[in-house]
């Protein structure tokens, strides 16, 4: 096999549509893979998308065809060789001719195609032209031919197998990208090649790991001769006849005593190599393939119970206390997403005690890198089809589509053990149970043959190592109409009334078994939103700040988010923390509620870890890679110990989480104690929580009762663990407004910036970003009782005023805030 790479020296050109004149006729180089909007903004033809109001300057593209062409060097074919056109993925619709030839049309981003061009190919050079059409006149087409079908969306991106999100979302800009997105390569070939490479590793009960290696074969000829398989791994080697005609092989390999891999916190991950060869007869090698794997297995126990049924997650047969976040493209500009930035990312959530992420339905199957990474690093990967808040059409051509799409990724991904559960799609099942789709459908198709038939079939045949799930969320074993899919006595759950609705408080009135997606929003940090958005004055309704706004009165319900518990400020800088702190509240309520109710509640996944542009959203992580306030909130909520205040059966209860392997023995001090430090009532109580383990300590009364709960608090702490409860909201509290005092200096990694606090500070941050845009506090939203010192270790690269790093824009805490008067920011 001869792979020759065709990324260089494309160029790209705007073929019709209404493109402005300074495009119009232009011709200018192409990254491949890469995007038409990449490509004019290396070209100084448009502003970035992202900055201030850009993206609407930017829709005329969404009715833009646009041009890729290549002109290349190659041999021409020589008998009895096979020479093909591999493109990995192209976004979206597109015609594909190589010297005037038409190799054929696509019409979705998530399969990879392959055309044979020996007809086509000749010595010398080659002119290879790639035309893409707008996939939104592809969708409007469909919708008008298929008729309408419900969605969430201005576009009715439902109808062209497409990224969902890049039609917009209610976090991400509606840009509609197109180009050669994945990479492109001539292929030569003789006798016979690999087509495929399925490994389906289990583990039997004796430690013997067993990797079965499907392998496809394709030939250059249909009377092609006999071949054979290789297969090495572990030290061991087979060796599988491929018969004349057929055209896969299976080489099984057993390994006794397998290392297993765990995820993140519950053991290791030792991968193997596995290597495989085809030959022909005489013993030349034809082709070869690599994966790397790891020896475990993974369930979904949905066992009945006394409460509804389980949502319990299990590898190697142990039930694992799930803790992580959905994930979304990490930009929007996928060809920009970088393997490095893909370990920053998965790094962030293991920071944060994470060990599942869950890939959203609205975006894409994920590149091979990604997985790589989660399989290195422990991350358990939920994997959504890719579907979205929408019902689908079960006609052709899309079910043809889909069919392939779950097909080849299925397949693609069987090698890597972090992937743990393949889900049918993203709210589609609600979206027909509750939001009036049967009315609006009229009996038209939805997607229920999809989620219900096709895709469970699919795993089954391709992948049958692994769980898959109706949707999410969803009651598993139940079809339409027979359980609500949001039940929360069965199944996973989103908890969407948060937010929407009602108060976040209000999370503690569902025991969900699985928590699928719950979120809050807050905006991006400060050195995030000043690069991007440069209003004058910068306030929450200014013109740029609210195109990166994009969710429904979503200024509305952060203001209504914050009633109750913090004012809504009047200055914007004021404004910003405090939006910011209440998204951190709001998501630390919901996940020690959760966690508290292990193991009925087995699972929780944030919306969201990371966003794909500067926007105000739920993402724990903003578009340009900073940790907000959130993010550290997470990292406390997700510890693997926890000491958490919940209400039980009509009183205050002190509950412990133990997800560690080891028994957690000690004693908590607990201490009722006013804001000036002085102690009022004090205990011991002997801890004693078993390994993966809840228990409950009830505190004796005198503690729960102050004598002001506006100026007191109660302290549950061990050696190494604390937790602060409070009498009252931040609005009914009188707090110190300035408790805080603090000096900075320069240490090698950047600065250590020691505090003090004279009276009790509520989440104490040091918001580093506002001294420098590098700058990253090593901790964030940290409770100090009166006398406390405590050092922040700030890592920078740039040269900071120590002084800065203690002013009252950086040197923040909640005091400040709960005395301020609402206002209309």
């Amino acid at each position: 096999m001869m792979r020759q790479t065709l990324h260089e020296d494309w160029l790209l050109s705007a073929a019709d549509g209404p493109v402005p004149a300074e495009i119009a006729g232009r011709t200018v180089p192409a990254q491949v893979p890469g995007s038409a909007h990449v490509d004019l903004l290396a070209a100084d033809l448009i502003s970035d998308p992202y900055l201030d109001t850009v993206e609407t300057d930017l829709a005329w593209a969404h009715r833009t065809s646009w041009r890729y062409t290549l002109t290349f060097q190659a041999d021409a074919p020589e008998a009895g060789e096979r020479v093909d056109l591999a493109f990995d993925g192209l976004d979206t619709v597109a015609t594909v001719h190589l010297n005037g030839h038409r190799l054929g049309s696509t019409a979705n981003m998530h399969r990879a195609y392959r055309f044979d061009v020996r007809e086509a190919l000749r010595g010398g050079a080659n002119e290879l032209t790639v035309d893409f059409s707008p996939a939104l006149d592809y969708a409007e087409r469909e919708r008008e031919r298929l008729g309408h079908r419900p969605h969430t969306n201005t576009h009715p991106y439902n109808m062209v197998r497409k990224m969902a999100c890049s039609f917009g979302w209610d976090w991400g800009p509606d840009l509609q990208t197109a180009g050669i997105w994945k990479p492109v390569r001539l292929e030569r070939w003789r006798g016979a090649r690999i087509t495929g490479v399925r490994p389906l590793v289990t583990v039997d009960e004796q430690g013997t790991g067993r990797i079965e290696a499907h392998v496809g074969v394709e030939r250059a000829a249909a009377d092609g001769a006999a071949t054979a398989v290789t297969a090495r791994a572990a030290g061991r080697e087979v060796r599988i006849d491929v018969p004349e005609g057929a055209d896969e092989a299976v080489a099984v390999i057993e390994v006794p005593d397998a290392e297993l891999w765990w995820p993140a916190g519950y053991g290791g991950q030792p991968l193997y190599d596995l290597d495989l060869a085809l030959a022909d007869a005489w013993g030349t090698e034809l082709d070869r393939a690599h994966r790397r794997i790891g020896f475990r297995t993974v369930a979904v126990d949905t066992a009945p119970d006394e409460i509804g049924a389980r949502f319990t997650v299990t590898v190697n047969g142990r039930s694992i206390a799930v803790k992580g976040a959905n994930w979304i493209p990490d930009d929007h500009f996928l060809t920009r997403i970088t393997r490095d930035r893909l370990v920053r990312r998965v790094d962030q959530a293991l920071g944060a005690h994470m060990n599942m992420l869950r890939v959203w339905g609205g975006g894409i199957y994920e590149t091979d890198d990604f997985y790589d990474v989660c399989d290195e690093r422990g991350v358990l990967v939920w994997q959504d089809f890719a579907l979205a808040c929408a019902a689908y059409p079960e006609e052709e051509p899309l079910a043809a589509e889909f069919e392939a799409e779950a097909r080849e990724n299925v397949a693609r991904l069987s090698s890597h053990p972090s992937l743990a559960v393949w889900n049918g799609g993203n709210e589609n099942l609600w979206g027909f149970a509750d939001w009036g789709w049967p009315e609006e459908l009229q009996g038209r198709t939805w997607g229920a043959h999809y989620y219900y038939e096709l895709f469970p079939r699919i795993v089954a045949e391709v992948d049958p190592t692994r769980p898959y799930v109706d949707g999410s969320p969803c009651s598993p074993g139940f079809g339409p109409g027979e359980l609500h899919p949001n039940d929360p006595d069965h199944g996973c759950r989103h908890e969407w009334e948060v937010w929407n609705n009602v108060d976040y408080t209000t999370y503690r009135d569902i025991v969900p078994r699985f928590c699928s997606e719950f979120g809050f929003q807050g905006p991006p940090t400060w050195a995030t939103l000043t690069t991007w958005i440069h209003d004058e004055p910068l306030a929450p309704t200014s013109p740029a700040f609210l195109l990166h706004q994009k969710a429904n009165d979503g200024n509305g319900k952060l203001h209504r988010g914050m009633q109750g518990h913090l004012p809504v400020p009047a200055d914007f800088a004021d404004w910003h923390w405090a939006t910011q702190l209440n998204q951190a509240r709001a998501i630390t309520f919901g996940v020690e509620h959760f966690r508290s109710w292990w193991p009925r509640t087995a699972g929780t996944l944030v919306w969201q870890l990371n966003d794909c542009w500067p926007v105000t959203s739920w993402a724990a992580v903003d578009g340009d890679e900073r940790p907000k306030p959130l993010y550290y909130a997470l990292r406390h909520a997700y510890a693997p110990r926890l000491l958490t205040f919940q209400p039980r059966e009509g009183r205050t209860a002190l509950i412990a989480v133990n997800d560690t392997d080891e028994a957690w023995h000690g004693h908590v001090h607990l201490q009722r104690q006013g804001f000036d430090g002085a102690v009022h009532e004090a205990a011991k109580i002997e801890l004693a929580v078993a390994a993966r383990s809840v228990a409950r300590f009830d505190p004796a009364e005198p503690l729960l009762a102050p004598a002001d709960p506006s100026k007191e608090l109660l302290l549950a702490a061990t050696d190494d663990t604390r937790t602060v409860h409070l009498f009252g909201e931040d609005v009914d509290l009188a707090y110190d407004p300035e408790p805080l005092s603090a000096v900075a200096a320069a240490v090698p990694e950047g600065y250590r910036v020691d505090v003090r606090a004279r009276s009790f500070a509520r989440d104490v941050a040091v918001l580093a970003d506002r001294a420098a845009g590098d700058a990253e506090a090593d901790d964030m939203l940290v409770p100090m009782l009166a006398g406390e010192t405590r050092s922040f270790t700030v890592r920078t690269a740039a040269r900071i005023d120590p002084a800065q790093l203690t002013g009252p824009q950086v040197l923040r805490c909640a005091n400040s805030l709960s005395q301020q008067t609402a206002g209309t920011a």
